[in-house]
């Protein structure tokens, strides 16, 4: 399956600007992607103005991202700021070709350094969706740090691990060991979209990035807005996990 990883740097609080922006690029990079992934609450950056940019799970951003899914006839795969009963969720969407929303998924770890636990309610669930023939596992950020979750996905047999983001270059080189870490324990594909360009406090160099199951590589892009390529294989991960099936061998999960 060939996947797109929309890098991109948004305009700060803007959906408008931003809807446009992404936009732009899919008109300018679309190269018939079955997926295409966004980054972390992709059309507001990472803000805790929570009262302001939330909407309903099926709301103005869930209509944009469906409208993209059936103009390309790829699965999307997005973040937003949901509102549900009061309580504000940094939640990723999974939208499929006819535009439907398949799956959703609350970050299960807000991130206590930026007060991001004071402002949003964590989630509880794990998820795992089918995009195409791949199980695919949702995460956002912070989790990445938390191997528990990627080890829960590798035991259910998620064959694509996906990690939505807005990683500051501060700490960037925990991104890319991390990502290449969680392919190696799982051996599974490792897709993280991280944004670029600044935020009122935070840089961000983007390190969009794919990890096969044997923690090589594929495709890293730094600092540009494009949709970057990679092509992943569903017979590359039962090949390694025949091969050496370490996943087997797991007793603590």
């Amino acid at each position: 399956m060939k996947i797109g990883l929309i890098q991109y740097s948004p305009e700060w609080e803007n959906k408008k600007k931003n809807r446009e922006k992404i936009n732009a690029i899919l008109e300018r990079d679309f190269s018939g992607h079955g997926l295409l992934i966004l980054p972390e609450m992709t059309l507001t950056g990472f803000t805790m103005n929570t009262v302001m940019l939330s909407e309903q799970l099926e709301g103005e951003s869930f209509r944009f991202y469906s409208g993209i899914s059936k103009k390309y006839n790829a699965d999307v795969l997005a973040g937003l700021i949901e509102e549900d009963n009061g309580n504000f969720y940094n939640t990723l969407l999974h939208i499929n070709t006819e535009g439907e929303l398949k799956a959703s998924y609350r970050k299960i770890h807000p991130f206590s350094y930026s007060t991001e636990d004071k402002n949003y309610k964590r989630g509880n669930k794990t998820v795992i969706t089918k995009v195409k023939e791949f199980n695919t596992g949702l995460s956002i950020c912070y989790d990445l740090r938390f191997p528990e979750l990627f080890r829960q996905y590798g035991k259910a047999g998620a064959e694509l691990i996906v990690v939505i983001a807005n990683w500051p270059d501060t700490r960037i080189e925990h991104w890319r060991t991390l990502l290449k870490a969680r392919a190696i324990e799982n051996q599974c594909y490792v897709a993280g979209v991280n944004r670029v360009g600044n935020d009122p406090k935070l840089s961000y160099p983007g390190y969009t990035s794919v990890f096969d199951p044997l923690g090589i590589e594929s495709i890293f892009e730094v600092n540009t807005e494009k949709i970057v390529d990679a092509e992943i294989s569903k017979d590359r991960v039962e090949e390694v996990r025949e091969k050496l099936p370490f996943l087997n061998d797991i007793f603590l999960v």
